[in-house]
């Protein structure tokens, strides 16, 4: 069973977006991440920010790596509730870490924030029916 028929399969609320949405959705949300996040990077390389400015941006790629093959890899809702949570929290914290450095990081990355929040509502309500 592929991830598409996986996720077809599993009880979702009536408010959940088609699949199909999902990779347009990403694809842009990945290019701002790339400029933002590499900007962000290249900046605490050269010392123009403090390098631990640039934590939560690392965690927040490997939470947001984990998700997919955590989701419908391995098929745990629960883990992938959990892992979407990290996501989001680590949001939050890379964009309050960058505002007093680099404010357009952080407003940039709102759509980001925006669909990580709808997400982790969707993700954890999935979880719940699918329990």
């Amino acid at each position: 069973m592929n991830e598409y028929t996986q996720y077809a399969e599993l009880i979702k609320p009536a408010w959940a977006p088609p699949a199909f949405l999902f990779g347009p959705v990403w694809t842009f949300l990945y290019a701002v991440i790339i400029v933002s996040f590499g900007y962000v990077f290249y900046l605490a390389w050269k010392n123009v920010i403090p390098r631990k400015v640039a934590l939560p941006f690392v965690l927040n790629i490997i939470f947001n790596a984990v998700f997919t093959p955590l989701q419908f890899g391995l098929n745990n809702n629960f883990l992938a509730s959990i892992d979407i949570l990290l996501v989001l929290a680590t949001l939050i914290w890379l964009m309050k870490a960058v505002w007093p450095y680099r404010r357009w990081v952080a407003l940039v990355n709102i759509p980001y924030l925006a669909w990580v929040s709808f997400a982790t509502v969707l993700q954890i309500t999935i979880t719940y029916l699918n329990w």
